[in-house]
């Protein structure tokens, strides 16, 4: 179940990591829930956050974790719905892979069509992302925005994108539980989700980056 970190840049805090998910994978016990692909996704949300509900909240479509992975390790654009997920993508995962994150919400011309649209700046910065053909063959990772979360379903149904994996996450009150079940429907991506209120920014870094880390460990 165990698998190897990253080379640490401090050894002592890659020491404190391995010790908090032997605390981790103890506390949670002989877990029947996720597969061994799964786990170490879950793994790391729960150590990001701090909280076990998230184990058995989570949620994922069979092929998330291969979609994701491959995807990852061909390079795909990481397309995110703020910039705090951007800012917490570390450079030692994201460099490796050759990956490129891209985030819109204060492109001006995505701000002045939410203006014009009387819509939010992330639906508008998912509608920039297809028309500038990235969305297709992406992975797409919503922390904050349900709206966004909401348009990207609808471009997948409506416009035939399609994300290689759509980690969807937001977190709050105002339709981000609702816009988590709508994700759960979709059949024509994979997804990663977490039921409910909870999510945020830095649970998609979670996600992303134990991703990262199945990607790094798959090369040859």
């Amino acid at each position: 179940m165990n698998r190897p970190l990253l080379p640490p840049i401090v050894p002592a805090g890659a020491a404190i990591e391995a010790a908090s998910f032997r605390l981790i994978e103890a506390e949670i016990g002989e877990q029947e829930i996720y597969d061994a692909q799964q786990w170490p996704v879950v793994r790391r949300l729960i150590h990001t956050s701090g909280d076990f509900a998230l184990h058995g909240l989570t949620a994922f479509h069979p092929a998330a974790i291969t979609e994701g992975v491959a995807a990852l390790s061909r390079g795909a654009p990481l397309i995110v719905d703020v910039e705090m997920i951007r800012a917490g993508l570390t450079s030692r995962r994201l460099t490796p892979l050759g990956l490129t994150v891209h985030q819109w919400n204060a492109d001006p011309q995505v701000i002045a069509q939410a203006q014009a649209e009387g819509t939010t700046r992330s639906v508008q910065a998912m509608r920039h992302g297809w028309r500038s053909g990235l969305l297709t063959g992406s992975v797409v990772a919503i922390g904050n925005a349900p709206t966004a979360l909401l348009e990207l379903i609808r471009l997948v149904r409506q416009e035939g994108v399609r994300p290689a994996l759509v980690i969807g996450v937001p977190v709050g009150f105002i339709a981000a539980a609702e816009s988590k079940e709508a994700l759960m429907t979709l059949a024509e991506c994979p997804w990663i989700t977490i039921r409910g209120t909870k999510g945020g920014s830095t649970l998609a870094v979670a996600a992303l980056h134990a991703l990262m880390d199945l990607a790094l460990e798959s090369r040859p």
